[in-house]
């Protein structure tokens, strides 16, 4: 096989695949994001699978990969109805973090040109003596940078999908033609 074929395109995917998942499980741990800190961990795992698949010629590996990025497209649809409060859903709620605390996207209050605006709670000293009020400014708010990280993850595993598809029929073809 040359050097710019469907394996060498699936492998140069499933690693921009990675460096995007790793930068969004970055900012998930930040804002303490339980849901999608799970997914994306599974993510990870099936992504370096595909590549191993990918590497090693193991067509199984990447049909697993392959059947992970439809149910990957499927999460982050759901996602982008999430922050789009499509359905019922409210961004709001605090469905991402099982329930477990208040946190919210990291982005609501560290997003591109926001300010945090902060008070002193009374009786309180210490470091951590300044109470939450609002946040300001910001040039995009955080639910569409959490859609466009979701957008981002679709488009790269739709292409992913079809040349793993590509590259599994490819490989079936080269063990046919050695096994006659």
């Amino acid at each position: 096989m040359g050097c710019c074929t469907g394996r060498c395109t699936l492998i140069f995917l499933c690693t921009l695949q990675l460096l995007a998942a790793l930068e969004r499980q970055v900012f998930d741990f930040l804002g303490y994001q339980w849901a999608p800190i799970l997914a994306n961990f599974l993510h990870i795992i099936i992504v370096i699978l595909g590549l191993f698949g990918t590497i090693q010629y193991r067509p199984r590996y990447i049909v697993v990969y392959a059947i992970w990025t439809a149910v990957w497209v499927t999460w982050n649809i759901f996602i982008i109805c999430f922050y789009l409060e499509v359905g019922g859903l409210s961004k709001e709620s605090e469905l991402l973090t099982f329930n477990i605390s208040r946190h919210q996207s990291w982005w609501s209050e560290n997003g591109p040109g926001c300010v945090r605006k902060e008070a002193p709670m009374a009786g309180i000293k210490g470091l951590d003596s300044h109470s939450y009020i609002s946040v300001i400014g910001c040039a995009l708010e955080y639910r569409y940078i959490e859609v466009m990280h979701s957008s981002v993850q679709i488009l790269v595993a739709l292409v992913g999908f079809v040349y793993a598809c590509y590259v599994i029929s490819v490989f079936t073809e080269e063990e046919d033609s050695c096994n006659k």
